[in-house]
């Protein structure tokens, strides 16, 4: 894994939103490969698991289907899961590209190269640092339910425990066949769900997310449906650690 660099940031950049953190938790860039990663962290116990939250797929297309300029999630429903998560070991973790746009990024980066070997690669090398060998729980948003689960299949050395999903693509070929989308030539699949502890969260009213595509995907396993949800609202979530 390559070289990784932790900055605590002092001064938090405007891209971040209005945002408010609370003040248990720690703004800081994770450098990793060509990639500057924001995250927040609280960890204050060295003995638990990490739960480290892994980010959507952000504003990687605008209202009229053209790839962004930019690719930062404009909710903060990620975030805001961190927030209210009580554990003593807490992470938030964005995808390349989002918050910092670092020189290296390409449009690729968060269209059809979105959960490419590099990508993938990248998140991997972050998960790694901040475990420093401590067992980790991985929770995946949208897109971030395929990064998390690409870490688990690919990287057996980063010690996983449990894998979460919330509204989860799982395996982006039938997701863009089935919108008619054009399919993301650039990325890897997930052709196969990690052989761990998992649970996978659905929303009722998910309209970005099929639920007849996660019931597929996670097949024989039967998904964890939150009744009067939809994509970014989830409203009667109670996550199982």
């Amino acid at each position: 894994m390559g070289r990784i660099v932790l900055l605590l940031c002092f001064i938090v950049s405007a891209c971040i939103s209005s945002w408010v953190a609370p003040s248990d938790l720690s703004y800081m860039v994770v450098r990793s490969g060509e990639y500057s990663l924001v995250t927040y962290q609280r960890i204050s116990d060295s003995t638990s698991p990490i739960h480290i939250y892994i980010e959507g797929d952000g504003a990687s297309f605008d209202s009229r289907g053209r790839p962004s300029s930019d690719p930062t999630p404009t909710g903060t429903f990620v975030r805001d899961l961190v927030a209210r998560d009580p554990s003593p070991n807490v992470v938030y973790l964005a995808r390349p590209c989002q918050y910092i746009m670092s020189r290296t990024c390409r449009q690729s980066d968060w269209t059809d190269g979105r959960f490419s070997h590099q990508i993938i690669d990248s998140m991997a090398d972050a998960v790694s640092a901040i475990a420093q060998n401590r067992p980790v729980v991985l929770i995946g948003y949208s897109g971030g339910a395929m990064i998390s689960g690409l870490i688990i299949n690919n990287y057996p050395s980063i010690n996983v425990q449990k894998w979460i999903t919330i509204a989860g693509v799982l395996r982006h070929s039938d997701w863009t066949e089935y919108f008619g989308d054009m399919p993301l030539l650039r990325s890897m699949d997930m052709n196969e769900l990690p052989k761990i502890p998992q649970v996978h969260y659905i929303a009722y009213g998910d309209q970005v997310v099929p639920n007849h595509l996660s019931r597929k995907w996670v097949s024989p396993q039967t998904p964890e449906m939150i009744t009067n949800a939809t994509h970014t609202y989830f409203p009667n979530l109670n996550i199982e650690f």
